[in-house]
């Protein structure tokens, strides 16, 4: 996948906690720092996310978008 945004960070998927509207994911990026994005839980059953998976964490202004 290629994007314009140049902050992105990939990261293993280390925790979830996933709510009836929204989903939280964090990420290990390495360094002993994680990242979390909130995003719908619709987009979190369409993405598959499970502990372990290596997503990459976009972040563009004040939004963290996953991909995978």
């Amino acid at each position: 996948m290629k994007l314009s945004a140049r902050n992105q960070y990939e990261g293993t998927v280390v925790n979830v906690e996933v709510g009836p509207v929204s989903s939280k994911v964090v990420l290990d990026i390495g360094g002993g720092k994680t990242i979390s994005s909130t995003i719908s839980t619709d987009s979190f059953k369409e993405l598959d996310i499970k502990k372990g998976d290596t997503l990459v964490a976009i972040v563009k202004a004040t939004s963290v978008i996953l991909g995978k």
